[in-house]
């Protein structure tokens, strides 16, 4: 195993311009995603209205006594809820009439992709209204306006104060501080009542203080239509009281839609890459010469490119003679683990320029009985061959053909036969041995190593074996199997090569990194 090698920006940009795609695909999709939806948003303001708590009451009953034990912290809560309870909340919808309003409120702030939806929406709703009797339909439209009144509606505190803050959202700016200021009066009346009913047990429906009190809440209900008071009319009687109205709200809330859509892009950019790595590491085929060495822990003898030309194919050639002279080697056999992985095509590649350029004389053999695809490739009419002569039906001289000087082919027969008798007797070495006296080198194209094990046996009779593995094609653990048999037998396998590989950096990149 070779030792870890550092990864380089090349390593990392080499794996994401391989799967571009799915950056690609992954930023077209959240970018039109988030486009969408942000022309389909309807902007919505946020009005606030400041509350204090601590307000003199008319009468200290054991209520509020109650709640004067509590510590503030459990007071804000309480009154908090109180704000969202359907006894406030239902004051202020009947006091703006938010049951009567249209359906498609909505479409006079939308944009003009999202309003047909909202008219047909509101359309379909009417419709199912319209076959409800008169006082159903009021009171259905009173509680989904009492519904969306109260999701609408916020209440903070003010950190070691006993000040609130309570926050109603609408699509209207002034729709928002209506509401905000009828809900904080609606809020004052509910409490007025809390006392009124607390005066009237002690002290009756007539005594002055009782009376009074009435009169307060009759003035404040004269307000409840969210217009703006004074300081004095707002802040009123009751124990809890407003200290700061609404103001209409200059812009919608949330992030500005220009920065939602730009950190989109950007955040699209990081999403896409880490899809990238994530599907990259998860990829158990072979991608590059580490995978070949460090996953099989074998040689690796070279690459083939997608589009390959002659050069490439030369320089492989190059690199397995060298391999050759070096272990005095002449008969080698190419196969793969699966089919179609293009080890007909480099044989008839090697071949060729072993023979023509360096001037070997080399014999290419087909031994690929189940799927043979030389003779098809090279046009072999007179396709009579290795299951001939085994048979004794032909010799080796009249059944070999003289492609070119110094290239040879012997073709896998047209008969079919069981390729164990062959590989399991003696005719395949006694035929080897003798065609090491006639040529520098032998290239035998073998089936694939998963779909027979004839394969395995042919390759103990070989000088050496080397694998064709086709890039992002073959799984590792397929690949692990098939070597594992190889050297079970104690076959010389003497590397792989890559074939089909791609250089996905361009150019004028790759250089520069």
């Amino acid at each position: 195993m070779e030792e870890y090698r550092k990864k380089t920006l090349r390593d990392y940009l080499t794996v994401i311009f391989r799967h571009k795609i799915i950056l690609i695909t992954t930023m077209v999709t959240v970018i039109t995603t988030v486009f969408w939806g942000l022309i389909f948003k309807t902007p919505v303001y946020e009005a606030h209205v400041k509350m204090l708590i601590s307000g003199q009451k008319q009468l200290e009953s054991s209520y509020y006594r109650d709640l004067t034990g509590y510590g503030e912290t459990k007071i804000i809560l309480t009154q908090s809820e109180i704000v969202k309870s359907s006894a406030v909340i239902g004051l202020a919808v009947r006091a703006l009439g938010l049951y009567q309003r249209p359906l498609d409120y909505e479409k006079n702030y939308a944009s003009i992709f999202k309003k047909p939806f909202i008219v047909l929406n509101a359309a379909i709703i009417n419709h199912k209204l319209n076959k409800l009797k008169d006082l159903e339909k009021k009171e259905l439209l009173y509680r989904a306006a009492l519904k969306s009144l109260k999701q609408s509606i916020g209440v903070e505190s003010v950190r070691d104060t006993n000040i609130f803050v309570v926050s109603v959202k609408d699509y209207s700016p002034l729709g928002a501080v209506i509401m905000a200021n009828t809900i904080s009066r609606a809020y004052i009346i509910f409490d007025l009542q809390q006392q009124l009913a607390e005066l009237q047990l002690k002290y009756g429906e007539k005594h002055p203080t009782t009376i009074q009190l009435k009169d307060n809440i009759e003035k404040i209900s004269k307000n409840l239509n969210g217009q703006p008071l004074s300081d004095e009319e707002a802040i009123g009687p009751a124990s809890v009281k407003i200290i700061e109205q609404a103001d209409i709200p200059t812009k919608p809330i949330g992030p500005a839609k220009t920065i939602t859509f730009l950190l989109a892009c950007v955040m699209s950019v990081f999403l896409g890459v880490a899809l990238i790595f994530i599907y990259d590491y998860l990829d158990q085929s072979f991608r590059s010469l580490e995978d070949i060495t460090d996953v099989l822990n074998i040689p690796y003898l070279g690459s083939i490119p997608v589009k390959a030309e002659l050069k490439n194919y030369h320089l492989l050639a190059e690199q397995l003679l060298l391999l050759l002279k070096d272990k005095n080697i002449n008969t080698v056999m190419f196969s793969s683990t699966l089919s179609k992985e293009g080890v007909t095509k480099t044989i008839l590649s090697l071949g060729t320029y072993l023979s023509k350029v360096v001037g070997y004389k080399v014999l290419i053999i087909d031994a690929n009985f189940k799927n043979s695809a030389l003779g098809e490739t090279l046009k072999i009419s007179d396709n009579q061959g290795l299951t001939e002569i085994s048979e004794g039906k032909i010799t080796f001289e009249k059944a070999v053909k003289d492609l070119s000087n110094n290239l040879f082919v012997l073709s896998s027969g047209k008969e079919k036969l069981n390729p164990a008798i062959i590989f399991n007797s003696h005719i395949i070495n006694d035929l080897l041995k003798y065609v090491k006296t006639k040529f520098d080198i032998i290239l035998i194209d073998s089936a694939p190593l998963n779909e027979t094990k004839d394969s395995v046996i042919l390759a103990a009779n070989c000088d050496g074996v080397v694998l064709v593995i086709n890039e992002g094609g073959t799984r590792k653990q397929i690949v692990k199997v098939a070597l594992a048999a190889l050297l079970k037998n104690k076959v010389n396998v003497l590397g792989a090569i890559l074939n089909n590989r791609t250089y996905p950096i361009p150019l004028n990149i790759y250089k520069r990194v």
